[in-house]
């Protein structure tokens, strides 16, 4: 059964990490911890994202995919993304988040999450469960 393969899986949980971002960005003003929350569901939904992508090109027998940078390339390679350059950036904007605590940090990347990353997800979710 369909449900069964890995990505259509990883799909679901994607969907809902990026659907708790959404309701996230909708909050017209944010506290320390709901910054804290944000950044969060934007490191969980950008991993979800990427393994989205990498489940998804083994599906199809693809096998140089195993590193976010290099499903992230070949999804775009094949047009399964419309922008690997975006992407890429949030790679470098997640992997910065996540080491490190520094508030100007957060609310650039929490104003990038909302103009950029978000439509981005969003994007892909739409395409991935089109191919569902």
């Amino acid at each position: 059964m369909e449900l069964d393969v890995r990505w259509v899986q990883r799909l679901e949980n994607f969907e809902k990490s990026v659907g708790v971002l959404g309701q996230v960005l909708e909050m017209p003003r944010l506290d320390l911890f709901q910054k804290a929350g944000l950044i969060q569901f934007f490191e969980m939904s950008f991993e979800l994202g990427w393994n989205l992508l990498k489940d998804y090109l083994e599906h199809q027998g693809e096998t140089d995919v195993a590193t976010p940078r290099s499903a992230i390339k070949k999804a775009f390679e094949i047009g399964l993304i419309a922008d690997g350059r975006l992407w890429l950036k949030g790679l470098e904007d997640r992997n910065l988040t996540s080491h490190t605590y520094n508030e100007a940090v957060a609310d650039r990347v929490i104003d990038l999450v909302r103009h950029i990353y978000f439509p981005l997800f969003q994007d892909l979710q739409h395409r991935m469960v089109s191919l569902r």
